[in-house]
């Protein structure tokens, strides 16, 4: 009895004895509630991780897609030998036939043809065009210009492909050799000035022995080689043109596609390189010309064929500008080099024939365009895989 009278008197008196065991110093349940924090802020962490891993796997996963089933679309063409052969080597194309033929050897010439001329335009003038708003004319200039030259890129394809063909095919088809006399002239100038200065700087050290000004030998080049391109723009002029729509129209409006792309990377390449070297080539008593082709330029170069690379990317994957412009004639031109004939490429013929390919049955026709696409994706990864090399060299020279 006694004992329990105290044992109840003691939790009379002190009714919160049972509960002072239960209850934690303020220090101890700060921890626990960083041990909380810590525990959510971990899981938050993974989970933000785990996001941003899914958003940036969802291109990957949809590349790897789109080269698989191009890949798989393709092999039942290449599976046969002997269609593949005919592929490559044959210019007889006749898919709609009883006896189909495959042959693809005048597309392929068609794209490089094609390839080959707006790269011969679009390389010069977008070289010379970032080397003169980077260093010739002043930051003022430059900021008016630029963003004009970038506009270019913001216009639709289409646009291009009704401008060469309501615009610039019948001027092309009524003044031609005007047009390519002038075309000649603006290609071949900034190349002679370009080509001058090493040809310049070879007449100076084994002609003239290092003795005398520099400057004569520089204008003896330069007079050679704009003669040439003036002797080679009026050999133009009396050309005439049969078709406004032919390899010339769709390499001139592609390269004027493909001039943002040069232009702007270019430039910034050519921004990239350090000012003191600047300031130390002309310390040593080079001028502003021999500054940018002897220090500039060279330290630029990867940039530069970055530029050109991307900006063939860009030629090689048009689609819509070479079908309307390019006249779609499925042979060789005759001569082989005669750019005022009618050509068709890949990317018109895919686009051009898919609409008549039976997919339901998995026709020859149809599973030939995704060999063309094949090859084209193929190329396209190449280019971009140099690209990157070249862009890797770029980063390890300057660290």
């Amino acid at each position: 009895m006694r004992a329990n009278f105290k044992s109840k008197t003691s939790r009379a008196e002190y009714p919160h004895a049972a509960n002072r065991k239960h209850k934690m110093s303020p220090k101890k349940n700060s921890l626990i509630l960083d041990r909380r924090n810590s525990a959510l802020k971990a899981f938050l962490d993974k989970f933000g991780r785990s996001l941003l891993f899914c958003i940036t796997a969802i291109p990957t996963i949809a590349v790897v897609f789109i080269i698989f089933f191009i890949t798989v679309e393709a092999l039942p063409f290449f599976s046969d030998l002997g269609r593949t052969c005919e592929f490559f080597t044959s210019t007889d194309w006749s898919p709609s036939q009883a006896d189909p033929h495959f042959g693809a050897l005048a597309i392929f010439f068609g794209t490089a043809m094609v390839t080959i001329g707006s790269c011969a335009v679009a390389i010069p003038l977008g070289i010379t065009t970032a080397i003169c708003l980077n260093e010739i004319v002043g930051a003022s200039v430059s900021k008016i210009f630029k963003p004009i030259v970038e506009l270019l890129a913001a216009i639709p394809s289409v646009a291009y492909g009704f401008f060469a063909i309501v615009v610039f095919a019948p001027v092309l088809q009524n003044h031609g050799g005007a047009l390519i006399a002038a075309t000649i002239a603006v290609i071949g100038i900034p190349m002679a000035i370009i080509a001058a200065f090493p040809v310049g700087e070879l007449l100076h050290e084994k002609i003239f022995m290092g003795k005398g000004p520099k400057f004569a030998p520089f204008a003896i080049a330069i007079v050679l080689f704009a003669g040439a391109v003036c002797m080679a723009a009026k050999s133009a002029l009396g050309i005439e043109v049969s078709s406004g729509t032919n390899a010339l129209n769709a390499s001139i409006v592609l390269a004027i596609m493909a001039l943002p792309t040069i232009i702007s990377i270019s430039q910034d390449a050519l921004a990239a390189v350090g000012r003191d070297m600047r300031e130390g080539s002309l310390a040593l008593g080079a001028t502003r010309f021999e500054t940018i082709f002897k220090v500039v330029l060279p330290c630029a170069k990867s940039g530069i064929a970055v530029a050109v690379i991307l900006g063939l990317m860009r030629v090689v994957g048009e689609t819509m500008v070479v079908w309307m412009a390019s006249g779609n004639a499925l042979k060789i031109p005759e001569p082989f080099y005669n750019f005022l004939e009618p050509v068709r490429t890949l990317t018109a013929t895919i686009a051009g024939e898919m609409g008549e390919a039976d997919q339901s049955t998995g026709s020859q026709r149809y599973h030939v365009l995704f060999a063309m696409s094949l090859c084209l994706l193929i190329g396209g990864l190449l280019l971009n895989a140099c690209s990157q090399w070249i862009g890797s060299g770029l980063h390890v020279k300057r660290k």
